[in-house]
């Protein structure tokens, strides 16, 4: 009886691995993403946010003009990973899907790095350099889970001027 369970087990673990494989998604171990958004705001606004996934809520930050928040966090197994933020600032609110692992692992891969201005979020294109892919806002009620940070991801702000840290420009 042990026997028939475990050529079950093993088939599932082998499609399992060959359709992640097929998938062009990592092995086993997925690689961590490092996600960070810039205050593109101008006119000396500050930026307030508030991220968060099904399992991580990291909280809510002010950004002070180009002024960055970074975190970092391993996508699931699943290739189902999905962090949102709500945005605001003055009379201002929206929200945006800030990394949805379909969408974003072919256009950012480990480093995804966005600037938030008025009119929406633009991603930096890494092969030339430039915040060029620029998205429009969900702006629909934010649906997700209440709950605190489980400590698997980490999450820091900067206050840093000089932020643009190698060939990467605005793409206005």
């Amino acid at each position: 009886m042990f026997l028939p369970f475990s050529r079950y087990l093993f088939s599932f673990v082998l499609l399992l691995f060959l359709v992640r494989l097929c998938d062009g998604g990592p092995w086993v171990v997925e690689k961590k993403v490092d996600l960070r958004i810039t205050n593109d705001l101008g006119s000396g606004l500050d930026l307030n946010l508030h991220c968060q996934s099904k399992e991580d809520d990291l909280g809510t930050h002010v950004l002070a003009p180009d002024q960055f928040f970074e975190f970092r966090f391993r996508p699931n197994f699943w290739g189902t990973t999905l962090y949102f933020c709500r945005f605001w600032w003055g009379g201002e609110s929206h929200w945006f899907n800030i990394y949805v692992e379909k969408r974003d692992t072919s256009r950012c891969d480990s480093q995804c790095w966005w600037m938030v201005g008025p009119a929406g979020p633009c991603l930096l294109d890494d092969r030339i350099g430039l915040y060029d892919l620029c998205e429009n806002w969900n702006d629909k009620q934010v649906e997700g889970s209440s709950k605190k940070g489980t400590g698997k991801d980490a999450a820091r702000v900067y206050n840093d001027t000089k932020y643009l840290e190698g060939n990467e420009k605005r793409g206005k």
